[in-house]
């Protein structure tokens, strides 16, 4: 029992359940965001004296989460790609401090 306790702790356990975890959460976020569209389908539907098949919306509701999902993941790329860029910048900048300081103190003796 031991040695089963250390392998969970030590090796991929905690990741394997935060992936596990990252997966229930997302399910519910799905199951969430479709029964929204759903919703939303319907009541505009209803505006318009019309019904809609629940197929459709259940693939609207699909489709949309898609989209979603892809639209976060290229935010999430662009982000990371401007986060980067700052961080690439950054040494530069405190480099430019420092010399700027040492002029400052060479014309102080004068």
């Amino acid at each position: 029992m031991d040695g089963g306790d250390v392998d969970g702790g030590v090796g991929g356990g905690g990741a394997f359940e935060k992936d596990e975890e990252a997966e229930e959460r997302a399910e519910l976020l799905r199951d969430r965001f479709r029964l929204s569209v759903i919703s939303i389908a319907n009541a505009e539907a209803k505006k318009l004296d019309m019904e809609v098949l629940e197929p459709v919306v259940a693939c609207v509701a699909d489709l949309a989460f898609k989209y979603t999902a892809h639209r976060n993941k290229h935010l999430t790329g662009l982000l990371r790609s401007f986060s980067q860029e700052l961080k690439g910048k950054e040494p530069q900048t405190e480099r430019k401090r420092k010399k700027s300081s040492k002029k400052e103190d060479k014309s102080i003796p004068r």
